[in-house]
């Protein structure tokens, strides 16, 4: 503990900053280093393609919710679109997000999920294969090189986090919600 570095009892009584040094002992020892209070952070939801994990905003996702236990196919529809799930009432397209990218199908087992996109006119609920979390990020630790992945999706990726040796794609969902690949689900 460093002569500015208050201590925790002398925090007692002010319970507000007690946390906020809690929280920044916690950073200090997940990642080895301290933030500045000032600091940018972002948050994303971590996900898993077959053996790659990417990022999404945490802005881009509504809600993760398991593979809905019956999902009605849409007849004329591409085969990456699953089906139609009723989540509370309200028609979800659900798209298996491998298959669209050409990866093979998602095996709808324990693990999955399905990633529920905010986007104001196109309702999406992406399958992928396990849903990781939320993960944060320092500003300074993104790269807007995108890097090359195994499942072909570098035109959906809006750059990459990387910290000591992991990277961390992050995937575009309005960039896939948008594109015409994605709209053109008629078989």
């Amino acid at each position: 503990m460093t002569d500015s570095t208050p201590s925790l009892k002398s925090l007692r009584d002010r319970p507000f900053e007690l946390l906020l040094e809690l929280e920044r002992r916690s950073r200090v020892a997940q990642t080895g280093q301290g933030r500045d209070a000032n600091e940018r952070e972002w948050v994303g939801v971590a996900f898993r393609l077959s053996s790659e994990s990417f990022l999404v905003a945490r802005e881009e996702t509504r809600e993760v919710l398991g593979v809905p236990p019956i999902l009605t196919r849409v007849p004329g529809a591409r085969s990456w679109i699953r089906g139609l799930a009723n989540v509370r009432g309200q028609l979800l397209p659900v798209v298996d997000l491998r298959a669209f990218l050409g990866g093979g199908e998602t095996a709808a087992g324990r693990s999955a999920r399905v990633l529920v996109v905010n986007h104001r006119e196109i309702p999406a609920g992406l399958l992928v294969d396990e849903v990781l979390g939320f993960r944060r990020f320092a500003d300074a630790e993104f790269s807007p090189t995108v890097p090359p992945t195994i499942v072909r999706c570098e035109r959906y990726l809006a750059g990459a986090f990387r910290r000591g040796a992991e990277t961390w794609p992050v995937f575009s969902l309005r960039t896939l919600l948008e594109s015409s690949e994605f709209l053109q689900a008629a078989a």
